[in-house]
């Protein structure tokens, strides 16, 4: 047998027949992204002084797969510190880093957009396109750039004003993927009991005592709806869970009050095993196109903060009858999973 085809072999045996995985898929990573495309997937996280990315045929192998730094930031400069939750997005024909950073005061904090040509993420150049200034130009992270009918949208988290206090989630439409127009709308605001955990234990020197927090939202579409899964209460509580907002998709998305937020959270880790303060999530399809998978990360033990204790977990959720996404719990570490189809 031929070297090539020995490898399509493997690789698609070790798929088809059995591979399984277990959580956490790498020691530590806060706010894992993964995309799969032409065969691969495509995976990053917040390393705080650089944008690395992982390249995979399967997230059972994310430990020994091929990485590289793709951008390094200046020493000094409005991204040059802090660089957060990177997301990677095949937008039009290009890739595009997307990505927060300051330099160095969080109240600086924005969001910063690069481009690459290239076929594969990993080669090729990426080159800065700038900052997303998003309307009224206030601290802003945790960017996602998605499609919907046929026009791009930003959403991420944001302050309403200049100093910290609250984060909410926030909705704009874009030209292109560094180009936000028109209005902000405020979708999201932190307000129910379980959004509402934000005790600083130390506070820094942009910090109130008590920040409430709605941050890290993630589109997803489904059917005729769209939703919005956000992470709520703050990083550093064990409080940590998902929210979910959604709006059926022939309404105005920028019309606020067209958006529902269930309740309750739709993702929350109690009494679970190794797992706490689960949140900041992403989700990705499986190679056959057929499941559906959440990404996010957790502690492995209580009162672990947002330090560098989070890992990367994968676990896959379902659909309801009537189109709602049912996430269960977020798994204990010593559970076996099959890889994505």
């Amino acid at each position: 047998m031929k070297k090539g085809l020995l490898f399509v072999f493997i690789c698609c045996t070790s798929i088809c027949f059995g591979q399984t995985l277990t959580n956490p898929l790498l020691p530590s990573g806060a706010d894992p992204w993964s995309i799969h495309k032409d065969g691969f997937y495509y995976y990053t996280h917040t390393t705080g002084r650089n944008l690395t990315l992982w390249k995979t045929r399967s997230l059972a192998d994310l430990k020994t797969a091929e990485k590289k730094v793709v951008w390094t930031p200046p020493e000094t400069g409005p991204y040059s510190k802090e660089i957060w939750a990177p997301e990677l997005h095949f937008i039009r024909g290009k890739w595009y880093l997307i990505f927060a950073a300051d330099d160095g005061r969080n109240r600086n904090h924005r969001l910063w957009v690069l481009e690459n040509e290239s076929a594969d993420p990993l080669d090729g150049t990426w080159t800065m396109k700038g900052q997303i200034k998003t309307p009224d130009d206030k601290w802003a992270i945790d960017g996602s750039v998605f499609e919907h009918k046929g026009r791009l949208y930003l959403v991420w988290s944001g302050w309403e004003g200049d100093e910290n206090g609250e984060q909410d989630i926030y909705l704009c439409q874009m030209e292109n993927p560094w180009t936000a127009t028109g209005q902000r709308v405020k979708i999201s605001s932190p307000t129910y009991a379980w959004e509402v955990d934000g005790k600083i234990p130390r506070p820094g020197p942009d910090d109130k005592p008590v920040v409430l927090v709605n941050e890290g939202p993630q589109p997803l579409q489904h059917g005729n709806r769209l939703f919005v899964i956000f992470s709520a209460s703050g990083c550093w509580t064990d409080s940590y869970a998902l929210g979910m907002l959604y709006i059926d998709g022939d309404k105005d998305l920028m019309n606020a009050s067209n958006w529902t937020k269930t309740p309750q959270p739709v993702f929350k880790a109690v009494n679970v095993s190794g797992t706490h303060a689960a949140g900041h999530n992403s989700f990705f399809k499986s190679p056959n196109g057929t499941e559906d998978w959440i990404l996010y990360h957790a502690n492995s033990e209580a009162g672990q903060g947002c330090g560098r204790e989070r890992s990367p977990r994968a676990q896959k959720f379902t659909w309801t009858a009537d189109g709602m996404p049912q996430f269960g719990q977020p798994l204990p570490t010593n559970v076996t999973i099959q890889v994505p189809k």
